[in-house]
């Protein structure tokens, strides 16, 4: 999309999602390369749901630009929440996400520049 291009959003900006830095799900694939039981499966997440709303602000911030958004209907079939169980990773990997929302879209928007 080009700058000030409307963005679509669906819904009404409720729903949430666990957004999890690529850093830290590099760091949780590696350590289940290294430390992973035979035929375990790992979430690897932030654990911290976000919703919508709440990104779009986080991203005009961390952009210092206002965001202009297309209302859409809510997807047929979407959910309205999702987040990573990260319980057993962070037990038998050592997994630990460390890069909240704020810093990594300040560490996104340094990479932009």
């Amino acid at each position: 999309m080009r700058a000030g291009q409307p963005i679509p959003v669906f819904g009404d900006g409720s729903t949430s999602r666990d957004y999890t830095y690529v850093a830290d799900t590099v760091d949780g694939v590696l350590r289940a390369l290294d430390r992973c039981s035979r035929y375990h499966i790992y979430n690897l997440g932030e654990s911290e749901p976000v919703t919508l709303s709440d990104l779009i602000a986080a991203l005009e911030t961390a952009l210092d630009k206002k965001a202009v958004i297309d209302r859409r209907p809510m997807q047929p079939g979407d959910v309205t929440r999702t987040f990573a169980d990260t319980a057993l990773a962070r037990r038998e990997l050592g997994y630990n996400p460390g890069t909240g929302l704020a810093d990594g879209l300040q560490r996104f928007t340094a990479w932009l520049d």
